[in-house]
């Protein structure tokens, strides 16, 4: 685990971590195979950008399904012993599309955060390459 970003708790840390992991390493090139075709790797900011939108639908999906919990039987799922699962499925979508559409700008802050580390990473990378030969 890394060492924990200033303005973020140590959850959200170690979220972008496991997000870090999962992603494809900074220039990668190459294609990806999907299913029986094969679509370009993305780009580093690319992969930035969609972990960083993610995360910010995790939050949003947090926050709303703390919001949703005492509705019960109101609102258009009624109140079915199924409701609370359904109405998750409906929280966990409105949350990806509110930050698609945007979200709360916390997506933007990921970005930049992300962007910058893989900066400092390549320029580290650059030095010891340069101080090697």
């Amino acid at each position: 685990m890394s060492a924990a970003l200033p303005g973020l708790s140590p959850a959200a840390t170690v979220a972008l971590d496991v997000g870090r992991r999962a992603a494809p390493a900074a220039g990668t090139a190459g294609a990806v195979a999907i299913g029986s075709r094969a679509m370009p790797a993305k780009s580093a900011a690319e992969t930035a950008r969609a972990q960083a939108q993610d995360f910010e639908a995790m939050f949003l999906n947090t926050m709303m399904q703390s919001m949703f919990t005492e509705i019960g039987g109101d609102g258009p799922l009624g109140n079915s012993p199924g409701t609370g699962v359904w109405r998750s499925f409906l929280v966990d979508e409105y949350a990806k599309t509110f930050a698609k559409a945007g979200g709360v700008g916390l997506a933007d802050q990921v970005y930049a955060t992300l962007l910058g580390q893989q900066e400092a990473r390549s320029a580290t990378a650059t030095r010891n390459l340069v101080s090697t030969r």
